[in-house]
């Protein structure tokens, strides 16, 4: 096996864990961690963060073992629409955002080039936005094993302005690449719109109010390249240049539903990996019901997992029509567990090929245009997947999982697996904004055959 520098310092800790392990069991245990669980937590800064990309060559920050509980601090990669709310005080939002003609503290914005001389846009070339916590290495996780993450608790982060104490601020952006983007009726058009929304930190409040939006126009980054759209993450908006309308979705009060919209693990294919397109590793796959009190099931692909958080979500509506969500920052708690392959005969985990939601009342599935886009579209997947997403392909694949499901944890045959599915298995369109569109079926535990 050939070992990445950074994993000769982990693999000392490692093999005392492993033969911990096997001297008090005897051989691994179902779920890995004989050890006393311990809490983690993993701050957001310049020096925590990966920008619109997964890789397995990123050193973790942070190691920990089966059964840790770890806090973990997410910013939204849309502060920038409204620095004043979402990053002037906050000192781990200021030091990712930091950005002048000399300096630039996160250079690698996206899965792109970082050749200058390839690149016109900046760095990565916005191919993959989202801001991630991480990675996170967890001791014993390896292929073919199952990763579990329980969101234990989401709070909204406060904005760091004392203007604004007690206040959090999302973006939402009707962009570009939102699914209506070419049907628009009113002029001018196409257009983008930003809508800056405001809710409270105290969480005394249970919604969230449009404050004002306006539209995108040309605006020049620090380097002085100038993006006539929304085509390079965190950019700085000159709100003296656009005009900002307070009058925007008055008396109307949305439900606040937090959650992570990106929350996956190094995939095994290649070490840059567009944020964008979510896949069998989880990722961007903006479901609303990620949020507290939700299991994620994520099968592992190297070793360590290596998992990341981001994209964090105030609120969210099934398909994320416009491009966004209400874009804003979070602080989520998780407790991470790896379930070791050899154990998962018998469990709803077996032969575990796609992300998979558990609630107290449902289990979801989470199907895809492509199961495996790296995979089925070759050396041009990551441009590729752009042309090729369909909710015709993603509903096919959220079928297929849904049936592999039932029949291989639960023992149906296929014949029952399809009726069941037409008469009680929910289907929607979880996102068609995201590259690789995609499908979620909802089956409710309550219908299924108790202990199983």
């Amino acid at each position: 096996m050939m070992l990445r520098r950074w994993q000769y310092g982990l693999l000392s800790v490692g093999m005392v864990a492993l033969l911990g392990i096997l001297s008090a069991s005897g051989g691994w245990l179902g779920r890995v961690g004989a050890q006393e669980s311990q809490t983690h937590y993993l701050p957001a800064n310049a020096d925590t963060v990966h920008w619109g990309y997964f890789s397995q060559a990123i050193a973790p920050k942070l190691t920990v073992n089966s059964g840790d509980t770890i806090t973990v601090e997410t910013l939204t990669h849309h502060a920038n629409d409204d620095a004043a709310r979402m990053v002037a005080g906050d000192a781990g939002a200021e030091s990712v955002y930091a950005w002048t003609a000399d300096f630039k503290a996160v250079d690698r914005r996206g899965a792109g080039s970082i050749d200058p001389a390839v690149y016109t846009k900046g760095a990565g070339e916005g191919a993959g936005v989202h801001i991630l916590t991480g990675p996170i290495y967890i001791n014993g996780a390896e292929p073919g094993d199952v990763l579990e993450v329980q969101i234990l608790d989401v709070k909204p982060r406060p904005s760091g302005n004392p203007d604004y104490s007690g206040r959090t601020f999302g973006s939402n952006a009707a962009a570009w690449w939102g699914f209506h983007y070419n049907d628009l009726i009113e002029e001018p058009k196409p257009r983008e719109v930003i809508t800056i929304y405001e809710l409270d930190a105290t969480e005394s409040e249970d919604y969230a109010t449009a404050l004002y939006s306006y539209r995108w126009v040309p605006q020049s980054d620090p380097y002085g390249v100038v993006h006539e759209v929304i085509d390079y993450p965190g950019v700085p908006v000159d709100h003296s240049t656009v005009d900002e309308n307070f009058e925007v979705l008055e008396g109307v009060q949305i439900p606040v539903r937090p959650h992570f919209g990106v929350i996956g693990l190094a995939p095994a294919e290649t070490d840059i990996v567009d944020s964008i397109p979510p896949s069998y590793f989880g990722g961007n796959i903006d479901n609303w019901r990620i949020g507290e009190g939700a299991t994620m099931y994520y099968p592992v692909a190297v070793e360590g997992a290596l998992l990341s958080l981001g994209d964090p979500h105030a609120a969210q509506g099934d398909s994320e029509l416009a491009g966004t969500a209400i874009e804003t920052s979070l602080t989520g708690t998780i407790k991470v567990t790896v379930h070791k392959q050899s154990e998962l005969s018998g469990t709803v985990l077996e032969d575990l090929y796609y992300p998979l939601l558990e609630t107290d009342d449902e289990y979801v599935v989470h199907g895809f245009s492509y199961a495996n886009y790296l995979e089925e579209l070759g050396e041009s997947a990551q441009q590729d997947i752009y042309g090729q997403s369909s909710v015709d392909k993603a509903m096919r694949d959220a079928f297929r999982k849904m049936r592999h499901f039932l029949m291989t944890t639960q023992g149906m045959s296929e014949d029952e697996a399809i009726t069941l599915m037409s008469v009680a298995a929910d289907f929607g369109i979880t996102q068609v904004v995201d590259g690789n569109w995609g499908v979620h079926g909802i089956l409710k535990k309550s219908i299924l055959p108790p202990n199983v």
